[in-house]
């Protein structure tokens, strides 16, 4: 990808829409155009946060827990920005990201990304705003994996019924 089309790409993501054309350019200028393949790792959980990433092209799978016990808890797909809250909150990534299928990204150094928000008000308040649809979001899966915990706590129930438990103290023979 050259120059001008990680502008074009950049242009076209809501939350940096209202960038005047020097600005987008400084932070075309500080991006990397990355591709990955399917299933390879973008950044891992624990790891430092350095950066925030913007799909282009395919989507991503973000994943939690250890590699021998991992979970698929989401997708992210194009012009969805993601791995900034780990540079807003300076602390390591919470969740590892994988490529599903192939994947095409723009890369965008911690310290431009934090410099685009604090002196633009229209990147801020869309960062926010795609920040609160992710609050929505993650909320929204954790209602309906609360009811099906719910569900299979009563199958379980139902089908293992087990007596009342011995009162400590006391001879239960």
């Amino acid at each position: 990808m050259d120059f001008g089309e990680a502008v074009q790409v950049l242009r076209s993501v809501p939350i940096f829409s209202k960038l005047d054309s020097s600005k987008l350019k400084l932070l075309a200028f500080a991006c990397d155009y990355l591709t990955f393949d399917d299933c390879e790792v973008l950044f891992y959980e624990g790891e430092e946060a350095d950066s925030a990433y913007l799909i282009d092209q395919g989507e991503v799978l973000i994943c939690a827990g250890k590699a021998d016990n991992e979970m698929v808890i989401g997708t992210l797909g194009r012009h969805e920005l993601f791995g900034e809250m780990a540079i807003f909150r300076n602390s390591p990534r919470v969740a590892t990201i994988r490529a599903k299928g192939q994947v095409k990204v723009l890369r965008v150094e911690g310290d431009m990304f934090l410099r685009m928000v604090t002196e633009n008000p229209d990147t801020a308040l869309g960062v926010m705003q795609m920040l609160s649809d992710k609050i929505a979001r993650t909320t929204e899966r954790f209602e309906v994996v609360e009811e099906q915990v719910r569900s299979l706590q009563s199958i379980s129930d139902a089908a293992h019924p087990c007596a009342p438990a011995p009162v400590l103290g006391t001879n239960n023979k």
